[in-house]
């Protein structure tokens, strides 16, 4: 078996004196190796775009987005899944976290679970994985054994199994189809992966994310036309929305709303000077997307 020393555990030549420095110099220390994220996320960008296409084609077909993880990887694979419902008007089982060491792992350190591959494993047959699923198993140093025996379930289920890394090559690596590993560096604190790599990590997965509902539809030009509005501050931001997308005022754009029922609908009835059921219908047939549903007319058309 092929040995991997991570890189997330190296040690960062240029923090070694960290404590000896002031707190200005500390935070202008920890921003300069921040700045380097950005970039290693742009250098595996090409793979991103590929998992969100594969992802898309799966969620059409009936498939799901399954994010698992341990630690810091897993909490903010549960934080991205937990965000697409009220975002994208997304059931809650169609993007899905699972995190080692279950909800109470969320707010507390469940450290131990992350080294039992069944656990991950079992976690993989409890969710219900099967051939339609897209599975990303993450683990900044790649060789996480919960995520090695989650996406070994996986793939065994026949599901897509890729996986989020930030060292490379890992075993990660060679047990899923595709990788994404944005190669940060040694972190600023030697092992703590909550830093340059979970901000990999999270920026990876808003990518990934963002980039699957766009191609389902989820938005029009860069509205959020899919959002539930389920309080004060996501209601006016419906109204937002539509006043932005049609040009009404914020009282016609409510009342356009009330009609519709829903954004989308909202907006086709207004820009294309149809009726509800006509706009519904042509969403319908769309997908749900719409700018064909509009027929190419309206400002972002």
């Amino acid at each position: 078996m092929t040995e991997y020393t991570p890189l997330t555990e190296a040690n960062n030549p240029a923090t070694r004196a960290i404590d000896s420095l002031s707190a200005a110099e500390i935070v202008a220390l920890i921003n300069a190796e921040d700045r380097k994220v950005a970039e290693a996320v742009a250098a595996v960008g090409g793979a991103i775009a590929t998992l969100a296409e594969l992802t898309a084609e799966r969620i059409r077909r009936g498939g799901r987005l399954i994010y698992i993880g341990a630690g810091t990887s897993g909490r903010l694979g549960v934080l991205d899944a937990a965000e697409c419902p009220p975002t994208f008007s997304t059931p809650p089982e169609l993007v899905l976290g699972l995190i080692a060491g279950g909800p109470r792992a969320l707010t507390s350190a469940v450290e131990a679970v992350e080294d039992d591959p069944a656990s991950g494993a079992a976690d993989i047959a409890a969710a219900g994985v099967g051939s339609a699923d897209v599975v990303v198993g993450l683990a900044a140093s790649g060789r996480t054994p919960y995520v090695l025996g989650a996406v070994a379930e996986a793939r065994r289920r026949g599901a897509f199994a890729a996986g989020v890394a930030c060292s490379h090559p890992s075993p990660l690596g060679d047990a899923v189809e595709l990788i994404i590993a944005p190669i940060v560096g040694p972190e600023v604190i030697a092992g703590s992966t909550r830093m340059k790599a979970g901000t990999a990590e999270k920026l990876v997965l808003n990518t990934l994310s963002t980039c699957v509902m766009v191609l389902l539809g989820k938005t029009y030009g860069n509205l959020m036309v899919d959002l539930q509005p389920l309080n004060e501050k996501l209601r006016r931001r419906a109204v937002g929305i539509v006043a932005s997308a049609t040009g009404l005022g914020q009282e016609q754009a409510r009342a356009a709303l009330a009609v519709a029922g829903d954004v989308k609908t909202a907006i086709v009835m207004v820009l294309a000077g149809i009726d509800r059921d006509e706009a519904r219908r042509r969403l319908a047939a769309s997908g749900g997307h719409v700018r064909p549903a509009l027929g190419g007319c309206g400002p972002l058309g």
